[in-house]
């Protein structure tokens, strides 16, 4: 891609799309134009933390924003939202380049799924390194406490408190598919996420997360996904049940080596 050019759909006037049929427009639109050849996820990547960084300077030098912005001008409004859906095109422009469908579980999900298995594979990999010795998280997470790295963005510990909240996300979510049957997924995981992760997260995180909700799947779809061949209700009801007792034995043990109020770096 040239450096002047970016990915643009203003030539139409899109409405009530979801995130596979804007991949396709985004996919034709660079075709036309011969740009297939630069969107590599390398280049993808780049183009969007420098719209990320473009984001970041309307915030720059206002300090503290309320909800809804009720002290900006309509045009740093208009900015903003211009910024935002720049971001939101690279995203989903990447997402299809590298293969992932995020309208099959919606932006939302797709984060906390990345979330999760990163965290998995990072708490795999140190077992499989000695696991005689490492046959508990405990042991892990307490060898990086006493030699003052647990609180390393790539640590143990750090996999398995973002982890366990991940896994606390999931919980509330199904308790609130459970309760709430005439609430949309994005209802029910702005709820979910507001009373568990948005506490633990820096506002940029928080508006990537806000961004995602507002993707979240559609509800039908999102049962069907994850339902298989079972009683999805049934299945929801005893994960509800059985699972919130070990996260909160994860919660006692970090909070227990003063990690688990940590926040988003």
């Amino acid at each position: 891609m040239e450096e002047t050019e970016e990915i643009s759909i203003a030539e139409e006037k899109v409405v009530d799309i979801s995130l596979k049929d804007l991949a396709k427009k985004l996919e034709e639109f660079a075709k036309a134009r011969d740009w297939e050849k630069y969107h590599i996820p390398r280049n993808l990547l780049l183009a969007m933390v420098g719209e990320v960084g473009e984001l970041s300077e309307i915030f720059q030098w206002k300090g503290e924003v309320d909800k809804g912005l009720p002290n900006w001008e309509e045009s740093d409004k208009e900015h903003l939202a211009e910024e935002l859906s720049d971001v939101l095109l690279y995203l989903i422009r990447l997402s299809d380049i590298c293969g992932i469908d995020l309208d099959k579980f919606g932006a939302a999900m797709a984060l906390v799924k990345s979330d999760i298995g990163g965290n998995i594979t990072r708490l795999e990999t140190k077992y499989l390194s000695d696991p005689s010795k490492y046959n508990q998280f405990y042991t892990m997470v307490q060898e990086e406490v006493d030699a003052k790295t647990a609180k390393g963005s790539s640590s143990c510990a750090n996999g398995l408190l973002w982890l366990t909240r991940a896994m606390d996300f999931l919980v509330e979510l199904f308790r609130n598919l459970l309760a709430h049957p005439d609430w949309t997924m994005s209802q029910a995981c702005t709820d979910s996420y507001g009373k568990t992760l948005k506490k633990f997260h820096g506002w940029l995180a928080s508006s990537s997360f806000t961004i995602a909700m507002k993707l979240a799947p559609d509800r039908k779809k999102f049962m069907e996904v994850i339902a298989g061949t079972g009683d999805v209700a049934a299945d929801m009801e005893e994960f509800c049940t059985t699972f919130p007792p070990f996260l909160e034995e994860n919660h006692k043990f970090l909070a227990s080596v003063g990690l688990d109020d940590m926040k988003a770096s």
